[in-house]
């Protein structure tokens, strides 16, 4: 999917698949991340603080991008439709790339705050640097300071963008009922909406998956929490991103040819050459 949103120019040229491709990209690195960290703690292989340090970092760093980049582009299908003759010069290649700026500073941010956070955790009064447990983001909440900054930051996350897609899905029900507005468009944009809140929703759940473990192993058993986790890791990291992907190509009527012919096209396999071969698709 990352290949083929580089394949044509059409989408390094156009806003929204721009901001497709960060957010596939950040969910990519993420499943990569999560991964390894998962192959790691069914070995059992136990890191050192510093190391598992930096996997949680870039797990934290890039598990933020998704919300942000469904606000950004919820706020682009409200503008084409709200505002459609402004939308050309208001949603430029230029502007995207401002926003993806922004959403990757601010999650950088969230990371410096995490970093400093842990440099405050007295490392002295531990015996030795290697870690007893798994590699997890769980594992590197250390001290109260940094499980209090979690959940304030999880929850600002989750209400800034809740807030943002529902205003902008509210907008754009206003605007549909305009006679000024293309239903068709409109009715488009509201369905895309839609699935950002759904995508929004399994997104947060995997912001909050840790809040929500921390808060379960007060109560429940080691083992429980562990099977917990590996349900949390297939249903809310996994299964959301590989269907955000599959959603995205199969909807969109310019991206799935080209989808489609990467996918089979270069193997003359079963399909269709008319259907595969991307210059039958107009851009």
């Amino acid at each position: 999917m990352l290949f083929t949103l580089r394949s044509k120019s059409v989408f390094c040229e156009t806003s929204r698949y721009v901001l497709l491709y960060n957010l596939l990209f950040a969910d990519t690195v993420l499943l990569a991340l999560s991964q390894l960290m998962y192959i790691l703690a069914v070995c059992r292989i136990r890191l050192t603080y510093p190391v598992c340090g930096v996997f949680a970092m870039l797990t934290n760093l890039t598990n933020v991008i998704s919300p942000l980049t469904l606000v950004v582009m919820s706020l682009e299908r409200y503008v084409s439709v709200c505002y459609p003759l402004r939308h050309a010069t208001i949603i430029t290649i230029r502007n995207t790339g401002v926003a993806i700026c922004v959403v990757w500073i601010f999650s950088l941010l969230n990371v410096l705050i995490r970093i400093c956070l842990l440099l405050n955790f007295i490392f002295e009064e531990l015996q030795s640097l290697q870690m007893t447990d798994s590699c997890s983001d769980i594992a590197m909440i250390l001290g109260p300071l940094s499980d209090l900054y979690d959940r304030i930051y999880t929850y600002f996350v989750f209400i800034l963008a809740s807030v943002a897609i529902t205003c902008s899905y509210v907008g754009v029900m206003v605007a549909a009922r305009s006679a000024s507005t293309d239903k068709a468009s409109a009715q488009k944009a509201r369905n895309t909406l839609l699935l950002h809140l759904v995508q929004l929703g399994l997104s947060l759940l995997s912001t909050m998956h840790t809040s929500i473990v921390v808060s379960l192993s007060t109560i429940l058993q080691r083992l429980v929490i562990v099977r917990i986790k590996n349900v949390f890791y297939v249903f809310i990291f996994i299964l959301p991103r590989c269907l955000c992907s599959l959603i995205y190509g199969l909807r969109d009527q310019t991206i799935r040819p080209a989808l489609m012919y990467h996918l089979c096209g270069q193997l003359k396999l079963s399909c269709p050459s008319k259907g595969c071969d991307p210059s039958n698709n107009s851009e």
